[in-house]
């Protein structure tokens, strides 16, 4: 469960130079970016509440480039202020970016930088912590994104300590969340860091969201393998695992159908997913569990043979670390919210009962068919191309070298 960390007395101990003050955010959009990450924290730290007991802050909206930015619906923006409005803040926020395919622009990068090193907490809101990274900001640092995202942010910055867990992660004078509702989670955190748990509270409440959010990003993940691996070959062993979950198999059974060693297996698995091969097995063993307990009525202990675990105890442990419940209260719960009428008929296939059609629980984002269809096409993916990031890599790596990677805590799961 995610909970509020205190900032590293190193990083606590930075003070802001020149012309910045603490009070002001500065909010850096970008042409492409998603309308409702881009909004948070205008709302939150751009309007005066100080009539509910919410200290003022001072937002300047800043472009990161040319306007007008064009963002989801079609609408254009106009930022009021440039890159050169960040020289005067104490935290820069960057909400989205708007692919993670493509490098963002170098400087907004040096933008940031330059904020960094002149003591401005910076933070990224989901995809946003692509921009962080591409800026060198979370070399050695623990940091979340989306959960869909953070293969490839894992992939893409293998210096990064990426926890897909996480609602939130900060790290002191950097501070990164998970996708969007994520990051009203973060935003509070700052307002209960600089004002107190009474001051995010009375923000909440005018918000209409808790003031702490329990839980991480665990009941969303989903860890099929991300798009750039389509082109290796380890796609035909994971398409293979994923058509077999129903037996028992282990890691080293994929070494071998791989021809590789199990230490050369578990690195090339990472490298390519920033996922350890264990950890993505036990996972999709208990995606598939929770499909079942929603689908069919099988006993869980029925369910943990056709998933893989070599037992019910185990099924039970996993399930509880992942989802936060026990599979019996998971199934009362999802039956509670589903009439009778609702569920789909079992369908008889490899690995027992699937879904007719996508499932309703907003928990389980990826129908089983649709899962095992993208594992059987992931031999034929286009890679996603890189050499677009390699560009700004040189001027990301350079700040770094120079920069001391202060300690901090994560939110803890």
């Amino acid at each position: 469960m995610s909970h509020d960390s205190t900032a590293a007395p190193e990083a606590a101990a930075r003070k802001l130079s020149g012309r910045r003050r603490k009070e002001i955010v500065a909010v850096l959009l970008f042409s492409g970016g998603p309308i409702f990450e881009s909004s948070i924290p205008l709302s939150v730290f751009g309007i005066d509440r100080q009539d509910a007991g919410v200290p003022r802050y001072r937002l300047l909206v800043c472009g990161g480039e040319e306007g007008p930015l064009r963002t989801t619906g079609g609408l254009e923006l106009t930022a009021p202020h440039g890159l050169e409005a960040i020289s005067r803040a104490g935290t820069v926020v960057v909400p989205a970016w708007r692919s993670i395919t493509s490098p963002p622009p170098e400087e907004a990068l040096d933008a940031l930088r330059r904020a960094h090193e002149e003591g401005a907490r910076i933070v990224g809101l989901c995809t946003g912590a692509f921009v962080l990274a591409a800026a060198g900001l979370l070399d050695g640092r623990p940091a979340t994104t989306h959960w869909m995202y953070a293969p490839t942010l894992a992939k893409r910055y293998p210096s990064v300590h990426v926890d897909p867990r996480e609602l939130f992660v900060d790290d002191g004078d950097v501070l990164t969340s998970a996708g969007t509702a994520a990051g009203i989670d973060l935003c509070l955190h700052i307002v209960r860091t600089d004002h107190g748990n009474e001051a995010a509270g009375a923000l909440a409440r005018r918000l209409v969201v808790p003031p702490r959010r329990t839980g991480g990003q665990e009941r969303y993940l989903d860890r099929s393998l991300p798009e750039e691996i389509g082109a290796d070959p380890l796609a035909e062993v994971v398409a293979w695992a994923l058509e077999h979950l129903h037996e028992q198999f282990d890691v080293e059974t994929l070494a071998a159908r791989a021809y590789m060693s199990r230490r050369t297996f578990d690195r090339r698995f990472r490298s390519l997913t920033g996922s350890a091969p264990l950890q993505w097995l036990i996972t999709q063993r208990v995606l598939q569990a929770q499909r079942l307990l929603e689908t069919s009525d099988y006993s869980v202990d029925e369910v943990a043979g056709r998933c893989g675990f070599r037992s019910p105890v185990a099924l039970r442990g996993h399930f509880r670390r992942q989802l936060g419940s026990s599979p019996a209260a998971y199934r009362a719960a999802y039956r509670a919210r589903r009439p009778q009428s609702d569920r789909p008929a079992d369908l008889e296939g490899p690995a027992g009962p699937a879904l007719a059609g996508p499932p309703l629980h907003p928990e389980s984002p990826v129908p089983l068919q649709s899962r095992r269809a993208a594992a059987s096409a992931i031999g034929s993916g286009t890679p996603l191309s890189t050499a677009a990031a390699a560009a700004a890599e040189n001027g990301r790596e350079s700040y770094a070298a120079g920069r001391a990677s202060v300690p901090g805590q994560r939110s803890g799961a």
